[in-house]
C-alpha cells in the first residue's frame, strides 16, 4: 500500500512538472504588454537561422527585450506599446542584408513579418 502511494506522487509531481509553462520568451522588465513583434532570421537562400537572439529597443526609453529564433528561425516578442529598433546576433563574417525597419506598436498589436536576412561574408558555406 505505501508503495502504491509513493507511486501516485511520483506521477502527480511528475505531471505538476509537464504542465509548468516554462520560461517565459521576451525578457526585460515586467510591464503591460502592449502588443508582439514576430518575424523570421533566414540566409539569402531562405534557410531559417535558429538559436539567434533578436532584441527589441524601445528607442524612446532604450529598454531591451530579447528572444532567441526557433528552429524554423521564427521569433516573437511581447512588449509594451511603443516604437523599437530590431537587432539580430550576428556571427564573425556575416552582415544583415535585409533588416526591418522601426516597428510601432499599439495595444494589441500584432506585427508580424518583421524579417531578418543575412548572409556571410565569405562565400562557400561554413567557417
Amino acid at each position: 500500500m505505501m508503495r502504491l502511494l509513493h507511486i501516485a506522487l511520483g506521477v502527480g509531481l511528475l505531471a505538476s512538472l509537464a504542465c509548468h509553462p516554462g520560461p517565459k520568451i521576451g525578457g526585460g522588465p515586467k510591464q503591460p504588454v502592449g502588443g508582439t513583434i514576430a518575424g523570421i532570421v533566414s540566409t539569402q537562400g531562405n534557410a531559417p537561422v535558429a538559436g539567434r537572439k533578436v532584441t527589441a529597443v524601445n528607442t524612446a526609453t532604450g529598454t531591451r527585450y530579447d528572444a532567441t529564433t526557433g528552429p524554423n528561425g521564427g521569433y516573437t516578442i511581447q512588449v509594451p506599446e511603443g516604437s523599437y529598433r530590431l537587432e539580430v546576433q550576428l556571427q564573425p563574417g556575416e552582415t544583415v542584408t535585409k533588416q526591418p525597419g522601426e516597428t510601432k506598436i499599439n495595444k494589441s498589436d500584432l506585427d508580424p513579418h518583421r524579417d531578418f536576412v543575412i548572409t556571410a561574408g565569405r562565400a562557400g558555406g561554413d567557417h
